[in-house]
């Protein structure tokens, strides 16, 4: 059993403050990287909570592994969130207050494969054509990069 899944053991479905990454892969083209979340079918950003005794980017290269089967390197702290905009409730009912320490990467490696379980499809988007569908906590960290993200001359 996982932390996450022995918390919840003890207090079913309330909001737990839970520390997380999140993760904006950038390829060569400056297209950001967004993943189809399997429980929701909304568009979001590698990433998920940290395991105990792990640090915000050793979980973050984790999970991006995990998830897409990119191995990634150096991460860029981007941004640190929390607040109100950060509370999410999943679709089976856990409720969540995220506090994300979202990082940027570049690659120019393909994507290998998505895990099937928490990730359904991925795509890589220029930043003026983002779909609208990205899911709630992760919207303000997308929205942050596109308004910091470089634009054609």
């Amino acid at each position: 059993m996982n932390y996450i899944a022995e918390l919840r053991a003890l207090v079913g479905t309330r909001p737990l403050i839970l520390p997380g990454t999140s993760v904006l892969v950038v390829d060569e083209r400056d297209r950001l990287l967004l993943v189809t979340r399997a429980e929701s079918g909304d568009w979001g950003l590698p990433g998920g909570f940290l395991d105990p005794g792990e640090s915000f980017e050793d979980a973050g290269r984790r999970e991006v592994r995990e998830e897409i089967g990119l191995v990634i390197g150096e991460l860029e702290l981007f941004g640190v969130y929390a607040g109100p905009e950060y509370y999410y409730r999943y679709p089976h009912g856990d409720e969540v207050h995220n506090v994300t320490a979202a990082f940027v990467t570049r690659v120019n490696a393909p994507v290998v494969h998505v895990d099937g379980v928490e990730i359904s499809g991925y795509e890589f988007f220029e930043p003026d054509r983002l779909p609208d569908d990205v899911i709630g906590p992760e919207r303000p960290i997308v929205d942050d990069y596109v308004k910091r993200s470089p634009r054609p001359a």
